[in-house]
């Protein structure tokens, strides 16, 4: 049954996403979106047009999600807390909706929903340069550093999700780590590291 004063359109699209999450793509269609939103199948069509068009809408509501958490992290001068700071929005964003967060990387994605994904991670990117001037890290291409601070950040998340890293602590101490070791292979000594990941976390909201 829907939720009164809902937006119908964002209720379907969660609704969606949950279907995707929890019974895979070849589960999702009109009647099974309308039978979890509590509407009818006429609704799909008519915010819609079509399922198609609410698969895109799941994905790139996602990342939209993703992008307004990962926006809440101040700019400090500490460019490597930030880059810490940053890894912990983004795993808490995943946490508050993990079946959004799935959805967004378990279906097959147009190129349309790759720009934008990728345009959540120009946050990132615009401070790898700050890390490098500020003699933190390696001079180095800031793409090629913000997509493996992705790799790693999306991997852990991924597999925590999947009940593989069921023993990470609710502080995210052993995910921190995970971040110091990412800077201090892009450049960073051990010590300046650890004390940036403590300023993070010190800062993150819960």
């Amino acid at each position: 049954m829907r939720t009164p004063g809902r937006d119908p359109r964002a209720e379907l699209v969660e609704a969606g996403a949950r279907v995707l999450a929890e019974e895979g793509p070849r589960a999702l269609s009109a009647r099974s979106l309308a039978r979890a939103a509590g509407t009818s199948t006429m609704a799909v069509y008519t915010h819609f047009g079509g399922m198609p068009a609410v698969v895109r809408a799941i994905i790139q509501e996602g990342f939209a999600r993703l992008a307004a958490e990962l926006a809440t992290v101040p700019s400090t001068d500490d460019p490597v807390a930030d880059c810490v700071a940053l890894g912990l929005a983004y795993r808490r964003a995943a946490h508050r909706e993990p079946h959004l967060y799935r959805a967004m990387f378990g279906f097959e994605l147009t190129e349309e929903d790759r720009a934008v994904g990728l345009s959540t991670l120009r946050v990132a990117r615009d401070l790898m340069p700050r890390c490098i001037e500020a003699g933190r890290f390696q001079a180095a291409d800031p793409w090629v550093l913000t997509r493996q601070a992705w790799c790693l950040v999306h991997g852990l998340v991924s597999l925590e999700l999947a009940g593989f890293y069921a023993g990470l602590p609710a502080g995210d101490a052993e995910f921190v780590r995970y971040l110091e070791a990412f800077a201090v292979g892009a450049g960073d000594t051990p010590e300046r590291a650890a004390e940036s990941a403590a300023r993070a976390c010190a800062l993150s909201r819960p």
